[in-house]
């Protein structure tokens, strides 16, 4: 029977496809996962977990979680428990959690037989000498004066390297290859380097760890994972990937696939681990899960959902292709999720008392409102309204302006779900500032479905709460916390922080967020989406913002 591959796949799809076609049985098929556990995770991971992750449940295959845990400086449980976190928020199971620790001592015996077939060997030398003698991709490397010892030798300095017998540093294992290879990966790679640091699992049994480049391919054979999906950096690593699977391949079991996909940058952010800990060392940021860095934490506190996270990625494709995508981009499919699923509150972020002189002084109206329009099932609520008003301060103009289209003396305009009110005059404080603003209000012109194009010069809906009812609410506005669009690029990427990354401000807010929960998403209306982080239901709120309620996305940024 011809296996017909379909059109519509992306190019992994494709080989996979393509192997299945040629005679890869489907139960075969297995991925994996593989994050150091020396940091948070970041948006670009999202990429790498999707893909796996949406394989494994595309061809019910495994995924396993596998830590690659050979470097103990860094490493430790609370980034391993982060890491499982970031991937359930992101709505995925793995089948089975490993470590590369696991396989210490099965790497260090294929190791030996490395050496024993003189394709391995003890380098004396420092690695800033090893460095030099590689040379570049257009001159011929140097051999090491160690590279012809004896096998007997290389065996017996082997292990007295993992029976600690050398300093950190005075040696290392090399895998023996090509020193004149174009690829400066082929160029006798060190496989294991002394640490005597104790690891967060094996403790101090070993003072060798071996390198990603031997570990990598050699999990992957272990676990006997099908494809090894890695990002589009490890391109020039799959020869030394190949050569290393090939000393050890049992013709029995399968062999790995190494694939390469694109890395996902996004603007105005950093991804780099050492990046993100100088920034916490220097007070610039509080925490890995700080809401103005794209980790997946920081972005879980700012507010993001999975699905829009998601939703991300499947709209910028699997290519391999560099992604480069405008942050703008990232806040348009967050923006697109809650317009979907959050409700509609009114809080005013800057207050600015409106009086209404022809109200009844102490009569309090409850006034239905939608909670979202997008969607009707969410019902409707009652907000109170009454004589004494608060609006937002850049919602009047003491000067009456062509193009401004709120409030303005002797002009009219609707309060949302209430009524159309005229700006008549206003007071001042003392230093200049309004102070108050007096108006009244048409009492025909309640809304409701019947009057909609009711009083045709109404220009703008401005939202408000009412004095006596509203609650304060502390509300952390936040901007990109970088000013250059690719501060990656530079080493002096601390110097483009935005000094307006961060700005905490206490709102004023309708009644019904007194009962707002932790983890509830919501509109302000005519401001943006928010995300509430404490509420211990004594007006003491806190909100994230995540997004303004402004599209700043144009499809040419893709």
């Amino acid at each position: 029977m011809n296996y017909r591959i379909k059109s519509n796949l992306h190019f992994i799809e494709k080989i996979i496809e393509e192997d299945i076609k040629n005679g890869l049985p489907i139960e075969k098929i297995k991925f994996r996962f593989p994050p150091e556990p020396n940091g948070y995770l970041h948006i670009g991971h999202v990429k790498s977990i999707y893909l796996n992750f949406q394989l494994g449940i595309k061809y019910q295959a495994p995924v396993i979680l596998r830590f690659d845990d050979t470097n103990p400086i860094g490493e430790n449980e609370q980034f391993i428990e982060s890491i499982k976190q970031d991937i359930t928020f992101l709505g995925f199971k793995w089948n089975k959690v490993s470590y590369a620790s696991d396989y210490f001592q099965t790497l260090y015996e294929w190791a030996i037989k490395l050496i024993q077939n003189n394709q391995a060997y003890v380098d004396n030398q420092s690695k800033k000498n090893i460095k030099i003698q590689r040379k570049n991709s257009y001159t011929i490397g140097i051999n090491s004066k160690h590279r012809n010892r004896s096998i007997l030798e290389n065996i017996n300095l082997f292990q007295k390297m993992k029976n600690g017998f050398f300093q950190e540093g005075s040696c290392v294992l090399r895998a023996k290859i090509n020193m004149e290879s174009p690829n400066m990966n082929m160029r006798d790679p060190i496989m294991y380097r002394i640490l005597y640091k104790k690891h967060h699992r094996t403790g101090n049994k070993w003072c060798i760890y071996p390198t990603y480049d031997w570990t990598h391919g050699q999990c992957d054979y272990i676990e006997e994972i099908s494809h090894s999906l890695c990002s589009l950096e490890f391109e020039n690593k799959k020869p030394l990937y190949n050569w290393f699977l090939n000393k050890i391949f049992d013709k029995k079991k399968i062999i790995p696939k190494q694939i390469e996909f694109s890395r996902l940058h996004v603007s105005h952010s950093i991804t780099s681990k050492r990046k993100i800990n100088f920034l916490i060392q220097k007070n610039i940021i509080r925490s890995w899960s700080d809401p103005r860095i794209l980790t997946i934490s920081g972005l879980r506190n700012k507010g993001y959902t999975s699905s829009s996270l998601k939703n991300f990625i499947q709209k910028i494709g699997i290519t391999k292709r560099n992604n480069n995508i405008d942050i703008s981009f990232l806040e348009f499919c967050i923006r697109n999720h809650l317009n979907k699923i959050a409700p509609r509150v009114m809080v005013v972020l800057s207050p600015l008392k409106l009086i209404i002189d022809n109200y009844i002084e102490n009569k309090t109206e409850w006034i239905n409102t939608q909670n979202n329009p997008e969607d009707l099932s969410f019902g409707k609520r009652k907000i109170p309204f009454s004589r004494y008003l608060y609006i937002e301060k850049n919602d009047f103009s003491e000067k009456n302006k062509k193009n401004f289209f709120r409030l303005q003396i002797g002009k009219k305009i609707r309060l949302k779900s209430a009524y159309i009110i005229q700006a008549n005059f206003f007071t001042k404080k003392k230093n200049g500032d309004i102070d108050e603003i007096h108006c009244t209000y048409d009492p025909e012109s309640q809304y409701n479905k019947k009057n909609r194009t009711h009083h045709k010069n109404t220009m703008k809906t401005l939202h408000w709460v009412s004095i006596k009812h509203s609650i304060p609410i502390k509300i952390n506005l936040y901007q990109t916390l970088f000013l250059k669009k690719k501060p990656e690029e530079d080493e002096d990427f601390y110097n483009y922080i935005n000094p307006k990354s961060k700005n905490e401000i206490i709102g004023q807010a309708e009644p019904s967020l007194k009962q707002s929960q932790i983890g509830t998403h919501f509109q302000f209306q005519r401001i943006g989406y928010f995300y509430i982080v404490k509420n211990n239901h004594n007006n003491d709120i806190t909100a994230n913002k995540i997004v303004s309620i402004k599209n700043q996305w144009k499809k040419k940024i893709l």
